[in-house]
């Protein structure tokens, strides 16, 4: 197999071809490190690379024998290689075990071939660590690929590899799909595998899945991904696996594209969402405009407080002397605001994300899919959303006197503006999905966001593959994956 056609097939073709022994699993992870020698030197997509050990690994018989898969740079851990999680105070930190995720990934044969860039603890929606460096978008570099999952999405959308590891906090799996024409789905809280030592991230908003560029790679990750653990925090029912296959149901859609924290909306983004609800009418689906009532700025200062409770904790148990020269703005700032934040008030705020899940629960009675953009706007310039040196020192100063929950979601506002659809899926534990539906005049992708009650990625999944085969969908790939 050449590396021109490495680059064109997903990871259900390749493995395949592997089954009838037409390509090896070397020959494959070969391919990959040739497209990525080829790449990443432009994109900085890969941040540790396990070249020696990748081609000499014998991998598992299973589903995925031979597909090479690059994994996010914070939670995804491999025993004995590097989990930085984009921080300099986790530069030489290495990883001691496989985390439950890999181990069910690598089960099923796939070879790790890496690490991907992330933003320091994932915190941000672009991808520009001091640690790492900053990602570029595969569409166009002076552009970011989002966050926090941007290094994957940039692998993944440039063909170093067809399916990576990746997370969704806020938004981190659906942002970088929307911003590098990738399908990106967030699973329902407690759909995959957590741990080992940990029953929940960042409270059950934040969920590790991948990012992939058909919708029947995800479909299959999704089934070989899905669990029930005993000693994690959360629990969803077992899809059957005729969830996973194509289908059709009646089913009603809910559209909106106003901010819901009222921030501006550009006209590409409700272009792609009115064309792809216009399309679904006619496919005769019942489609009518429906916002939930649900306050998204008071929603959004919950989220920014759980943030900070999660960092603060972070702090302590690195239980080092660790100061604001230590960590970037966003992580300072939000560890510190932590640190003043009541036991009750983090109670209270956490009662919010379960009203806003019984709200949303109520409005999945009437509509079966939420769609949205997924962001508000394509990418961002890379640099555009990091803070100046002058900025970050005013920020620093400002904490010692002001009210730390404003500080932060002023500090964050910015790139809010850039997606704040994202989050409420996060805060209620519901699947959510971010389709490749639309390129702006400029040539950068922007992608639609679909909502739907918790435990139905079926219902999400029979609409991603019919808009899959329809003329909405941007099947073309950035001139760098060619």
């Amino acid at each position: 197999m050449k590396r021109e056609t490495y680059i064109t097939l997903d990871a259900t073709e390749l493995a395949e071809l592997v089954r009838k022994r037409e390509v090896t699993a070397e020959e494959m992870v070969a391919l990959s490190f040739q497209q990525q020698e080829r790449v990443n030197p432009t994109l900085n997509a890969v941040v540790n690379s396990r070249c020696d050990a990748a081609l000499t690994e014998k991998p598992a018989t299973g589903a995925f024998t031979g597909i090479p898969l690059l994994l996010k740079d914070i939670s995804q851990a491999v025993d004995g290689e590097p989990l930085t999680s984009g921080a300099k105070v986790m530069a030489h930190y290495k990883a001691r075990y496989d985390a439950h995720f890999v181990k069910t990934l690598r089960e099923s044969g796939m070879i790790v071939t890496g690490h991907t860039n992330t933003p320091e603890f994932g915190l941000k929606n672009i991808t520009e660590p001091v640690l790492h460096g900053a990602t570029k978008n595969p569409w166009n570099t002076n552009y970011s690929p989002g966050g926090s999952s941007g290094g994957s999405a940039a692998a993944v959308a440039a063909g170093i590899v067809p399916v990576a590891g990746a997370s969704d906090g806020g938004g981190s799996i659906r942002i970088p799909a929307s911003f590098t024409s990738l399908f990106g789905l967030k699973p329902t809280r407690g759909r995959t595998p957590v741990g080992p030592g940990v029953g929940r991230q960042w409270q059950g908003a934040a969920i590790d899945f991948v990012l992939t560029r058909t919708v029947r790679d995800c479909a299959a990750m999704l089934q070989l991904l899905q669990t029930i653990q005993p000693e994690a925090a959360f629990q969803t029912p077992l899809l059957d696996k005729r969830s996973f296959t194509k289908q059709k149901d009646r089913l009603t859609i809910g559209f909106s594209t106003a901010s819901p924290v009222k921030t501006p909306v550009s006209k590409e983004a409700v272009q792609a969402v009115e064309k792809t609800v216009s399309w679904l009418a006619k496919q005769g689906y019942h489609v009518e405009e429906a916002v939930p009532k649900i306050n998204g700025e008071e929603l959004m200062r919950h989220y920014y407080l759980m943030n900070s409770g999660e960092m603060a904790g972070v702090m302590m148990k690195l239980g080092e002397k660790i100061t604001s020269e230590d960590l970037e703005l966003e992580s300072w700032v939000l560890s510190e605001a932590g640190r003043h934040v009541s036991a009750a008030e983090f109670s209270l705020s956490l009662q919010a994300w379960d009203t806003a899940a019984a709200t949303m629960a109520d409005f999945h009675q009437r509509y079966d899919i939420y769609v949205t953009p997924t962001t508000a706007f394509p990418a961002p310039k890379v640099g555009e959303l990091t803070y100046s040196e002058a900025e970050t020192v005013k920020f620093k100063e400002r904490l010692m006197t002001e009210d730390k929950q404003e500080l932060i979601y002023e500090m964050f506002l910015p790139s809010l503006t850039y997606t704040p659809y994202t989050q409420l899926a996060n805060l209620t534990g519901q699947p959510a999905m971010s389709l490749p539906l639309h390129m702006t005049a400029n040539g950068l992708p922007l992608g639609v966001q679909m909502m739907a009650q918790k435990g139905r990625e079926d219902q999400l999944l029979q609409l991603a593959y019919l808009l899959e085969e329809s003329d909405l969908w941007i099947k073309a790939k950035p001139a760098i994956a060619q």
